[in-house]
């Protein structure tokens, strides 16, 4: 028995420690502002975490470092994260995170702040500047799952977001919320998810983000740049029950983005975006505390993408989003079973489901030395995906010849928040993904 809570507590400290790494990407661009306050530790909401971690990935090698988080100092919702880590690979990188921050002159706004140096030995572009005609671009549909450049270099941004929550549905009164949980369920009354509606509950948010990033790749013919600096402008809407966890209910989340050529952005382009979520909760079993069904839907087009024949007969792609942004599937949220930024085009269609089972037994939770985690459960996870890309949004092209995938995935909570380890299979690769949160 000793051994296999060694086996849990190495494997969830390293998941944790690598969740101060990736906090940054955490998703959705949108959330339902809050505190937790668990029944196992009621005098207060106030967390702080320092851990040290380790991991290795095909892109970064042998990596360590250490990273902090605190939550609930200053603002009861304020969440302040930094990180630094290097590996003997040449990666090494700096991230400094607010999440939440709410100016006293504006009690329904909230400020967010994140920001990330760092280089790595091996990154992987499925881009091109032109192709030939009658050939597959890279990072198309059809292309070759080979056809990419893979060099070191940099890859730094900066991220910033003001959200202002609508005093409509369960925000009426108030912006924030305080979540009681017990073993990670939720006590305290349900933000939504009995009646779709707006004005009668749920909570809608509206987006302004303005985001920075500039990725390099250092080749023999000298360095290649991707810049962009786009604003995004999005309205969301939460109705399930218990929006970190949900068991019921739904989400729904608009935006329009935009770069204006800006600075070093070598051309202005616009990506438009429709997501939504629905859950069904199956009740608790003999071995299960809680079992849901999961559904999400994604799409998006360019209408600024153009494409011309230049003079050596080549087509070339202007008013585009790098191909680390727009319409992208692969990495961390969609496909997970393909490489990150495996896919990119000018439209996209996306569909997932999960089943998420949250078992009672929790071995985490019983070892003493272990209670700074705050750890409420376990939870596995069966997922598949499917999704296709394409240059125009034509239903009849982005519904024939997906992409599939599938896998599983162990997650659990600790002090409020979800870390998930998934993992995919693809006809491609199988691929591992540690991150905060569900994906969707």
């Amino acid at each position: 028995m000793k051994s296999r809570q060694f086996y849990f507590m190495a494997l969830f400290l390293t998941i944790a420690g690598i969740f101060l790494a990736t906090a940054v990407f955490a998703r959705p661009r949108t959330s339902v502002k809050n505190t937790t306050i668990r029944e196992e530790n009621p005098k207060g909401s106030k967390n702080a975490l320092v851990l040290p971690y380790a991991f290795s990935t095909e892109s970064m090698g042998f990596t360590m470092g250490v990273g902090g988080l605190l939550k609930g100092y200053g603002q009861e919702q304020l969440l302040l994260g930094a990180t630094a880590f290097g590996s003997f690979d040449d990666a090494v990188g700096v991230f400094l995170g607010m999440w939440d921050y709410s100016p006293s002159w504006a009690q329904r706004f909230f400020l967010g702040a994140q920001g990330m140096a760092g280089h790595y030995p091996n990154q992987r572009a499925y881009a091109a500047p032109f192709y030939k005609p009658g050939t597959d671009r890279p990072g198309s549909n059809d292309s070759d799952k080979d056809d990419y450049d893979e060099e070191s270099g940099y890859d730094n941004w900066t991220d910033f977001k003001l959200e202002y929550v609508l005093p409509l549905g369960s925000a009426r009164k108030d912006g924030l919320f305080h979540y009681k949980l017990k073993g990670g369920m939720l006590q305290s009354t349900p933000v939504g998810g009995k009646v779709w509606n707006p004005v009668k509950s749920g909570v809608t948010n509206l987006l302004l983000r303005q985001f920075n990033r500039y990725r390099s790749f250092e080749t023999d013919e000298g360095d290649i740049d991707a810049t962009t600096h786009p604003v995004e402008f999005a309205i969301s809407y939460n109705n399930t029950d218990f929006p970190p966890n949900p068991s019921y209910g739904s989400s729904q989340y608009l935006g329009v983005t935009h770069d204006f050529g800006w600075f070093e952005s070598p051309d202005s382009w616009t990506f438009v975006e429709f997501e939504a979520s629905k859950y069904f909760s199956l009740g608790e079993s003999n071995w299960a505390k809680q079992r849901v069904i999961a559904l999400n839907f994604w799409t998006g087009d360019t209408p600024s993408w153009e494409e011309n024949t230049n003079a050596d007969g080549n087509i070339e792609v202007s008013h585009r989003p790098p191909f680390y942004e727009g319409a992208t599937l692969g990495g961390f949220y969609r496909m997970r079973g393909y490489p990150i930024d495996r896919f990119n085009d000018r439209s996209v269609i996306y569909t997932a489901a999960e089943y998420r089972y949250t078992l009672k037994w929790n071995p985490i939770g019983g070892i003493s030395w272990l209670r700074f985690l705050q750890s409420d459960w376990l939870q596995l996870v069966g997922f598949v995906e499917g999704g296709r890309i394409a240059n125009e949004y034509s239903l009849s092209e982005l519904f024939s010849d997906w992409k599939v995938d599938g896998g599983f995935g162990l997650r659990a909570m600790f002090a409020g928040a979800v870390v998930r380890l998934d993992v995919g299979f693809s006809d491609e690769a199988t691929s591992a993904w540690v991150m905060v949160g569900h994906p969707f």
